[in-house]
């Protein structure tokens, strides 16, 4: 759907993207990530054709968007930051007036009818703009983002300012937009990448970094693959039966307190243990009373990525050693 190659721009001397290449495809999720100044707002400008590229090319749904700009258009719809939104308008008014801006050639009426209802704006089509609530507004952005059923949706930090409940609906939006739209969604919120986004891609000083799911880019910047465990029980039996299971690698003791012991298991490379340590204590009648996994989170993942004290030959270090274990 969205094709970038060697994109590159270059500010009379300061590069802020420099020379990257990926592909967005059908109905999937992106999570475009980068700290201020990283390039991710220049790319994104590019690809909907608010900026000119020094050098590469961006096409989206085949149409190049230099050479063919109004095409490219009309298969994107974008949320900026700040939505744009004509406040002394009415949410009817301001839908209307951006209908016939993108000239668009479907039914009027069942279409923006159709918007507002997915986006939940329905109770509100009547009211003005600037009486609505933060969340309301950025409901209208999205809706006016989707006017004319574009197959592209790029959303900039579309939650921004919004309170709990209303970035869960947003979210649930753009889960449910992800069905039949390509999304690509910009936040600095890891979290809610981590829960919306098929795949993420952190750029840092205009250069990918990291392309792939989050579970992926966890399993392969984390040292290691550990679950830790805490059973109830005694710390000799537990060894014991632990030393039991195939596919254990390591068995590391970290704690005990009030006849609760805790440990790092590691398993071996291709093993998942879980069902196999719940059946080992249920067998030996000790509890775990907690399990959880060692691996890295998006926001840890970032840091590493995007802190300079991390370069890229020690990620490279990091995915190669990764590697190496899983083919052992």
């Amino acid at each position: 759907m969205i094709e970038i190659k060697n994109l590159t721009k270059d500010y009379g001397g300061h590069i802020a993207v420099d020379d990257i290449s990926f592909v967005v495809n059908d109905c999937e999720i992106l999570g475009f990530l980068g700290p201020n100044g990283a390039g991710k707002s220049t790319a994104m400008n590019i690809i909907t054709g608010y900026l000119s590229a020094t050098k590469g090319s961006v096409s989206v749904n085949g149409y190049d968007v230099l050479e063919q700009p109004i095409e490219v258009k009309q298969e994107i719809g974008y949320l900026p930051e700040l939505p744009p939104l004509y406040l002394d308008m009415t949410v009817k008014e301001y839908l209307n007036f951006v209908f016939d801006l993108k000239k668009v050639k479907l039914p009027k009426g069942p279409h923006i009818e159709e918007i507002c209802k997915l986006v939940g704006i329905k109770d509100v089509y009547h009211r003005l703009i600037k009486n609505l609530s933060k969340g309301y507004r950025q409901r209208v952005g999205i809706a006016q983002a989707l006017i004319g059923n574009p197959k592209v949706i790029i959303l900039d930090e579309p939650t921004v300012g919004l309170d709990p409940k209303q970035i869960i609906e947003i979210r649930n939006l753009v889960r449910m937009l992800g069905k039949n739209h390509t999304v690509i969604l910009s936040s600095h919120i890891l979290s809610e990448i981590q829960a919306v986004c098929d795949r993420v891609i952190i750029i840092n000083k205009g250069k990918i970094v990291a392309d792939d799911t989050p579970k992926n880019l966890s399993n392969n910047l984390s040292n290691d693959l550990s679950l830790s465990v805490v059973f109830e029980g005694e710390k000799e039996e537990i060894i014991k039966a632990l030393k039991q299971v195939n596919g254990i690698k390591t068995i590391d003791f970290v704690k005990e307190k009030d006849g609760e012991c805790e440990f790092n298991i590691e398993p071996r490379a291709g093993y998942d243990i879980r069902k196999q340590l719940f059946d080992t204590a249920s067998l030996n009648n000790f509890a775990i009373l907690k399990m959880s996994s060692n691996s890295l989170a998006l926001e840890d993942i970032f840091l590493r990525l995007t802190d300079e004290s991390y370069s890229a030959e020690a990620i490279k270090r990091s995915l190669k050693t990764k590697k190496d274990k899983e083919e052992k």
